[in-house]
């Protein structure tokens, strides 16, 4: 029985340590995990201690660089700084030579105000005996004004009287001027006429002798001539006419390059033409007159703004000394330059 109850006490005894056993196995599995999961971070603690290790040491080293930077850029600014105290030692002394120099300055100008308030003191007893002199001859001169004012009315009085007298002097000599004017004008005129009937005349006498000297009874007459060189002609306010001056042909000189006119020498039929010709849109056009009569009028529409031209030809019977001539209506232009593009021509058919 003691036996048993050994027995039964160590195997309680063994069961116990078993469990204790089972117990600590399993703490030391619990402590086992931890310790290698704190291995594992520590592993990676120091993977992370030397990666920070790492970045300290390259900021370290950029640190240091801008340190010297930082003490090459102070010690610069330090000789600045020494120069400027320099600078600034050298500004006080010259401040104090100028205060010394401004002190004197001011006690001399000082003195020289002194001298100005006596001398102005002087100046003021002069003008006050100046004043007292002018109202003086204020008064004088204001007697010698109301003598004056007198004198004056009577004399515009006179004045009055001639200034009426010289308005009608000034009528009847503007009315004589005009007159004058007028009659200069009428002479004018007529001497213009009676030089250009003596210029027509003997263009026709030299004209005339020169066809019958050199034709014998056959009279032969022909002209052509352009118009200008210089490009455009007109408009014109009014109605114009046209000096072809540019001859080309003129047998028997009936043609009057300066007046731009034909003139018949006999009795007959004649045949004239012309082109005109312009650059611009709108419309071109001219008038042929037989002496004061209109006989033609040609017109043509530039409507497309580049070079046109416009050309009429007809026959007239003449008399002799009858005039033909081409004009320009007002407001129109043509264009003529060393190409001839404004062309008058004329010449004897036949003679009646």
């Amino acid at each position: 029985m003691v036996f048993k109850g050994l027995q039964f006490a160590r195997n309680v005894q063994l069961s116990s340590m078993e469990s204790r056993l089972t117990d600590q196995l399993n703490s030391t599995a619990e402590q086992t995990s931890k310790l290698m999961k704190l291995w594992r971070k520590l592993n990676m603690t120091e993977s992370l201690q030397d990666k920070l290790n790492t970045e300290l040491t390259s900021r370290l080293r950029g640190s240091e660089k801008q340190l010297e930077e930082l003490k090459s850029e102070n010690s610069e600014q330090t000789s600045k700084l020494m120069k400027l105290w320099r600078k600034l030692n050298m500004t006080e002394s010259l401040q104090d030579k100028l205060n010394t120099e401004l002190t004197s300055r001011l006690r001399g100008s000082e003195k020289q105000l002194e001298e100005l308030k006596s001398e102005n003191s002087d100046i003021e007893v002069r003008l006050r005996s100046t004043e007292t002199q002018l109202e003086q001859l204020l008064e004088d001169l204001k007697t010698e004004n109301s003598v004056c004012g007198a004198q004056l009315s009577s004399v515009s009085v006179r004045l009055n009287m001639t200034e009426e007298q010289m308005d009608e002097l000034r009528t009847q000599t503007t009315v004589r001027a005009a007159e004058l004017l007028s009659l200069s004008d009428r002479l004018t005129a007529a001497q213009t006429q009676a030089e250009e009937l003596q210029v027509r005349l003997r263009v026709n006498e030299a004209g005339v002798n020169e066809l019958k000297m050199e034709n014998g009874d056959q009279l032969k007459v022909g002209f052509s001539a352009g118009l200008t060189d210089s490009g455009s002609v007109g408009p014109f306010d009014t109605e114009t006419t046209l000096i072809f001056s540019k001859t080309i042909t003129n047998v028997g000189q009936s043609y009057n390059q300066s007046a731009g006119v034909f003139t018949a020498p006999i009795r007959g039929i004649y045949f004239f033409s012309f082109t005109a010709a312009d650059f611009l849109k709108g419309y071109m056009g001219l008038y042929l007159y037989r002496n004061n009569q209109p006989i033609i009028f040609s017109l043509d529409l530039n409507d497309h703004g580049g070079y046109a031209s416009t050309s009429t030809a007809v026959a007239l019977q003449l008399e002799e000394g009858d005039q033909v001539r081409l004009s320009l209506p007002a407001s129109y232009r043509l264009y003529d330059d060393s190409r001839n593009f404004s062309v008058f021509s004329g010449f004897l058919l036949f003679p009646l």
